[in-house]
């Protein structure tokens, strides 16, 4: 039987919010292993000046325990 852990992380990237998702999955994998999904709950932009500054993802990252 496997058991899956979901963990909600936030990530930021100034190219894109495809770019963020890949950081935040990126930077999960440094410490957990098994990624098996990742999720993008939402995502949202910083503006400054009418321009887009920086993208950033809300992303559910799903993990298979040891």
């Amino acid at each position: 039987m496997s058991v899956i852990k979901v963990i909600e992380v936030l990530s930021e990237s100034q190219l894109s919010w495809e770019d963020a998702a890949k950081q935040a999955v990126t930077k999960a994998s440094k410490t957990i292993h098994n990624i098996r999904s990742v999720y993008i709950k939402d995502h949202s932009a910083m503006v400054d000046n009418g321009t887009i500054k920086a993208y950033r993802v809300t992303a559910k990252i799903s993990f298979l325990l040891d």
